[in-house]
């Protein structure tokens, strides 16, 4: 047999072979269909058996659940708003509504009244800071706002502020209300129950400070293996004297540094000195034994900054 015939035999062989398979699949795709229409006709329960019984080619997808959207109005605190808003308000006067702070504050708060204050009054604050702010709804909030004046006197002022819907803008929609300031709040009891008394952890201790605060010798001196701390610079003291350390651990106050590895917490409170005075301080260290003496482990006290523990 020559070439091409054997090819030609070849071709029609597939589709030969492909016939029998795709008509049982035409079959059964027919039968399907009339067992799908006899239960319609016999009634609910037929069809759900039949429904259940045919074989599914497609399968649907689940739709994916809804990503949550934020909402950035409920994230957004005016509390920087309504301090700017009362420095300026405290510093306007309603005889002179066209200096730069009552142009202000009629721009923060179209429609609150600028104070009038007595010719002699001191009314102007030094410092206006944001101590707290609730959110009442989606977009109202009222922030409480402390002015310390010259004299110590120091009043607290209630701002109700309003935000856009998608908390990019603000305003201030009413006039301040003078309030209490807020409570103090109990002091939990400390975890520096351990008195240490003078020898070698609190040498490392003011030694390792007054390294970091006076610049008196290199801080890595003092530091366990890995840890990296940068001493404050410009220092800012001329001198520093530790006054008392209390550790979290008994191990801090033996009288022989422990075995290599102990780590202790504790708390040092030291008197720094430059030429404007005398200033007390204090600080949470971490600190290892390793080969009889102790080094800093970690600077608890503003490790959030840099120059802290890393």
């Amino acid at each position: 047999m020559s070439p091409g015939k054997q090819a030609s035999q070849s071709e029609a062989a597939a589709p030969m072979a492909a016939g029998p398979r795709l008509e049982a699949m035409r079959r059964h795709v027919r039968l399907s269909r009339v067992a799908v229409w006899t239960a319609i006709a016999a009634g609910p329960v037929a069809l759900a058996v039949a429904v259940t019984s045919t074989p599914a080619t497609v399968q649907a997808a689940t739709p994916a659940k809804p990503a949550a959207v934020r909402n950035a109005a409920a994230a957004t605190d005016p509390a920087g708003y309504a301090q700017v808003f009362v420095s300026a308000w405290l510093r306007s006067n309603a005889d002179d509504a066209t200096t730069a702070q009552a142009r202000l504050t009629q721009s923060m708060a179209p429609d609150v009244d600028l104070p009038d204050p007595a010719a002699a009054a001191q009314s102007k604050p030094e410092s206006v800071t944001a101590v707290r702010s609730a959110q009442r709804a989606d977009e109202a909030w009222s922030v409480t706002v402390a002015a310390q004046y010259a004299n110590g006197r120091l009043r607290y002022y209630a701002v109700p502020v309003t935000t856009s819907p998608a908390g990019t803008s603000f305003t201030v929609i009413g006039a301040p209300a003078v309030v209490a300031g807020p409570g103090r709040a109990d002091v939990p009891q400390s975890p520096y129950a351990v008195n240490v008394p003078e020898g070698d952890l609190s040498s490392a201790v003011g030694q390792f400070l007054a390294a970091y605060l006076t610049g008196a010798g290199e801080v890595d001196r003092y530091l366990a293996p890995s840890v990296k701390l940068t001493a404050v610079s410009p220092a800012p003291y001329t001198a520093v004297a530790v006054q008392e350390v209390s550790a979290s651990e008994e191990a801090a106050a033996a009288e022989q540094v422990p075995a290599n590895g102990t780590t202790v917490r504790v708390l040092a409170s030291v008197e720094a000195r430059d030429t404007g005075g005398r200033w007390p301080l204090a600080y949470e260290l971490t600190l290892k034994a390793r080969s009889g003496r102790w080094e800093v482990a970690a600077l608890e006290s503003g490790t959030a900054q840099d120059g802290g523990a890393r």
